[in-house]
């Protein structure tokens, strides 16, 4: 099946599930968002354990979506993953070393429970884990310091590794806005499994709050990115451009990523103002998830689609990186499709798996 698409098909298609893991990584955030709430939501030693199990029976989820989309983008398009490991491994590594920090400490909550540091060293954990994410995610739009020869040899063309990348403020932008999200998705997480009307009432009081926050860096972060200028490549001559708009143009050459963008932020904003208004309303967590997933979808759609550079370089226009020159072969890209067929089958075992782990507390109700 996938043997007899055209090349340039399964490009789009290996961008398409890279895209679509990257929405679900961001789903699953919330665990890094709730990190950053315990001492904000809980009062009690108590309440501390509730939120703590809830949390740290979900870090395994959005672990495995992470080493999912990092197989992708390696396996789909290895020059972006060896243009990251001479330039910006340092940020990339700071990633996996947040996520296996935090780990370590779920699986010594119950020993330190009572201490501080493991407190703060979860927060810290999940703040750095996710803005750091966010920040990098925006050199997709921004680009980075890095030439390519004709061998396809790498050089960054700056001595700090990827590190300037916090300097630009678009990406410290998206950074904020990741961040936020996943609080705002903790706090709806919380809302919908904790039975305690402590906790219920102070996740709404900072869900107000951290709403506010997230739609007002969202708001900028998406005005700025549609007005500024875009990497264009010509398919005839491959050659980079800057174009006026590029990005807002995109949304409107491709309608379904369009429809795709205004659906995901309409499902965040059900599922933020249900739940601050009707206290009946529990089950925001579904819809602003699902509304994540489609709206980061559609962010990394007009990031590779429409002739645009996703990785582009700022050293030499002519360097960046697009979805035609960093994929892997045609047969390399036709088996990683037949391999994203699974995905429905892991999404189907992560469900199973999450109802399982949370059915084997009475106080978590899903």
């Amino acid at each position: 099946m996938f043997e007899s698409l055209s090349y340039m098909m399964l490009q789009q298609y290996c961008w398409m599930i890279v895209s679509l893991l990257g929405g679900i990584l961001m789903s699953l955030m919330f665990v890094q968002g709730g990190q950053t709430l315990v001492y904000a939501v809980d009062k009690t030693e108590e309440e501390h354990k509730l939120i703590v199990n809830s949390l740290g029976r979900k870090w395994v989820f959005t672990f495995l979506i992470l080493i999912a989309f990092g197989g992708a983008l390696f396996v789909s398009f290895p020059l972006y993953c060896a243009t990251c490991i001479k330039g910006t491994c340092l940020l990339w590594m700071m990633i996996p070393l947040c996520f296996t920090v935090q780990t370590a400490m779920y699986e010594l909550g119950t020993a330190f429970a009572k201490q501080k540091l493991c407190n703060y060293v979860l927060f810290f954990s999940g703040m750095a884990g996710i803005t750091i994410l966010g920040t990098t995610m925006g050199t997709f739009f921004n680009g980075a310091m890095y030439s390519i020869n004709d061998m396809n040899i790498v050089r960054w063309e700056t001595p700090f590794r990827g590190i300037e990348a916090i300097l630009n403020p678009h990406n410290l932008l998206l950074g904020a806005t990741a961040f936020l999200l996943s609080r705002v998705l903790a706090l709806l997480f919380f809302i919908k499994n904790i039975k305690n009307e402590q906790i219920i009432t102070r996740s709404k009081i900072r869900l107000m709050r951290n709403a506010i926050s997230f739609i007002a860096c969202f708001i900028a972060f998406l005005v700025w990115l549609l007005v500024k200028d875009g990497f264009y490549y010509d398919p005839a001559t491959k050659e980079v451009s800057m174009v006026a708009y590029k990005f807002f143009k995109n949304l409107i050459a491709m309608p379904v990523v369009l429809t795709t963008l205004i659906a995901g932020i309409t499902l965040v904003m059900v599922g933020i103002t249900g739940t601050l208004v009707n206290n009946r309303f529990i089950g925001g967590i579904w819809y602003a998830g699902s509304g994540t997933v489609l709206a980061v979808l559609a962010l990394f759609l007009i990031a590779g689609f429409n002739n645009t550079s996703y990785y582009p370089s700022l050293y030499d226009l002519q360097d960046s990186l697009t979805i035609e020159n960093s994929s892997s072969g045609h047969k390399t890209l036709a088996v990683t499709g037949y391999v994203s067929l699974v995905i429905p089958v892991v999404m189907a075992f992560v469900c199973w798996k999450w109802r399982r782990k949370n059915t084997q507390n009475n106080n978590i109700n899903i």
